[in-house]
């Protein structure tokens, strides 16, 4: 039976995605480990710790795996992140050194996906606006802002797995979309679900929605800046659930300020804002405090999805739906 080293320091966090249901699942195939401090575990204690493991399960805030850890290590085989993206957790090397590595992306992917067609229905329709209202003995005026999401043009920045995930929710609504992204879409897969490639400045001028997925890495950073905020059509919708650098943000706030346009925000350049951030305080602003997904549900199914795949892994399989190759890894998001 392999070994599998679980890093993710013992509390609320371990137990939202590894309750007992799926502790007692991993181990009915893997002799399972757990690290019994509050605590995340140093480089130092890694290195030493996983000479005697085949797989490692690790979790958001765990040390580099790089050099450092993995160099005399040839027994570990896998790294399993209960997280999404891998950039803050490998580097090239332990590719190099023949390590496979699965992480939660595309169900992470599912989810945030999910909450951005739910941040999309909110903004156009100002759901919050109202519920406040009600709250407060009000009303709906007879001239009240309430918009859809049937027939709009929606504007997609970044084409990754969340991208993909949010075009084929969006089919029911029947709208038009606009992707930006740095490599060529796929013309038979674009056609398919109604898309085509367009450029920020077309996206931003043109779009009633525009929505942010764009990972965080050096080819991204800043990627929004002033001059296409300023292209956005009074009454539009901006969302951002990818990371707040990708954006100009003090750009951002300085159009908002002018309530042209609503933005739901999801991510920020510091998180939490301050307390008299501009995020908290606009009205054309609804500050959602990062948790567009996965939702706390979805977190016990991903550390099973990975349980299964690590099944398959030391069954002799070659193909894997959650598997982060080398290529996708260099895509992903880096803090």
């Amino acid at each position: 039976m392999q070994k599998v080293l679980v890093t993710m320091p013992a509390g609320e966090i371990r137990d939202s995605f590894m309750p007992k249901w799926v502790c007692e699942y991993l181990e009915q195939f893997f002799n399972v480990t757990y690290n019994a401090a509050d605590r995340h575990m140093t480089r130092e204690e890694l290195k030493e710790a996983l000479i005697d493991f085949d797989a490692v399960m690790t979790g958001w805030g765990n040390a580099m795996l790089d050099e450092k850890v993995l160099k005399d290590n040839d027994r570990l085989k896998l790294i399993v992140h209960l997280g999404g993206t891998v950039g803050n957790l490998i580097d090239e090397y332990a590719y190099r050194k023949g390590i496979r590595v699965f992480s939660g992306n595309q169900m992470y992917a599912e989810s945030v996906a999910e909450g951005t067609i739910a941040y999309m229905l909110m903004g156009l329709r100002r759901i919050p606006d109202y519920i406040d209202s009600m709250r407060q003995g009000g009303w709906r005026s007879d001239i009240a802002v309430w918009d859809g999401l049937l027939d709009r043009t929606v504007g997609i920045i970044g084409m990754g797995a969340i991208s993909s995930y949010l075009i084929k929710m969006l089919q029911c609504f029947r709208v038009k979309i606009k992707v930006y992204s740095h490599y060529p879409l796929d013309r038979m897969w674009s056609e398919k679900y109604h898309c085509e490639q367009a450029s920020l400045e077309e996206i931003f001028a043109t779009c009633d929605v525009v929505s942010v997925h764009s990972a965080l890495n050096a080819q991204n950073r800043g990627l929004i800046q002033r001059k296409h905020l300023q292209l956005l059509k009074d009454g539009a919708l901006f969302i951002n659930t990818s990371r707040g650098d990708v954006i100009d943000e003090q750009a951002l706030l300085d159009e908002l300020v002018k309530n042209r346009f609503v933005a739901i925000i999801d991510v920020y350049h510091e998180e939490p804002p301050a307390q008299d951030s501009l995020f908290r305080k606009l009205p054309n602003v609804y500050p959602i405090p990062h948790m567009a997904g996965p939702t706390l549900d979805r977190r016990s199914w991903i550390s099973k999805a990975l349980t299964d795949e690590m099944r398959r892994f030391f069954d002799g399989e070659e193909e894997f739906k959650l598997e982060i190759t080398s290529d996708l890894a260099k895509r992903m998001t880096k803090m």
